[in-house]
């Protein structure tokens, strides 16, 4: 009975596999699985999966192979010669399952879901780590518009020092506007009247023709009443 269903499960998978089936021998063949990866722009991978009949088979598991085609462009997240150990591995849960019945399409569909579940899972974590990259730079880079947290205490600081600026700036001015009054009162002296000069002492004949200058018989009055 093994023998028979083996022809009986290469005739079906032939007709599910037509163009990715390729017969080795009797009891071997390669089957072709090209990964379904959403979103991805690049030459989708592929996987050549390799089956060996045993002479027990269905009752003991087929012997199983994993590579890449030749020269095939390597994919940025599988990588078929480091990946097929943990790949066939995780076959082994389906076979255990399906011992005593045919299991190749079974472990085809598993093998292919692993896969992609792979390198879906690698590309969003380097996604990740790129959009952490950025958000780290983006930090770095808000630090130098940072300012100090607002609480009571600091609010109180701020307005002290502010206060303090204003207190500072308003002794400045008055300082700067009493030096401009002194030199204005260097540079342009009050000028006196006749009789402001003549009452201090100071008066000359250039002075006597003020309007406001004291008549000579009024300071000979006041001459005589001194006496």
């Amino acid at each position: 009975m093994g023998r028979e269903d083996q022809v009986e499960e290469r005739e079906v998978l032939d007709s599910i596999f037509a163009d990715e089936i390729t017969d080795i021998s009797e009891t071997e063949y390669r089957i072709s699985i090209p990964l379904d990866i959403p979103d991805d722009e690049s030459e989708p991978p592929v996987m050549l999966l390799t089956v060996r009949y045993p002479d027990e088979y269905p009752d003991k598991a087929p012997f199983l192979e994993l590579a890449a085609p030749q020269n095939a462009s390597p994919h940025q997240f599988l990588n078929i010669a480091d990946d097929k150990a943990q790949l066939l591995q995780g076959l082994q849960a389906t076979i255990e399952e399906n011992l005593g019945m045919a299991m190749v399409f079974t472990l085809v569909s598993a093998l292919k879901d692993a896969a992609e579940q792979l390198v879906l899972e690698r590309r969003d974590a380097a996604i990740r780590a790129h959009e952490e990259k950025v958000l780290a730079a983006e930090r770095e880079e808000n630090k130098k518009f940072d300012g100090t947290p607002v609480n009571r205490e600091t609010f109180l600081k701020w307005r002290e020092s502010f206060l303090q600026e204003i207190e500072e700036a308003r002794l400045r001015e008055e300082e700067e506007k009493a030096a401009e009054m002194k030199k204005a009162r260097i540079k342009e002296p009050v000028k006196l009247t006749g009789r402001q000069l003549w009452e201090r002492g100071l008066a000359t004949n250039q002075d006597e023709g003020d309007e406001d200058e004291i008549p000579t018989e009024d300071v000979q009055k006041l001459t005589v009443q001194d006496s």
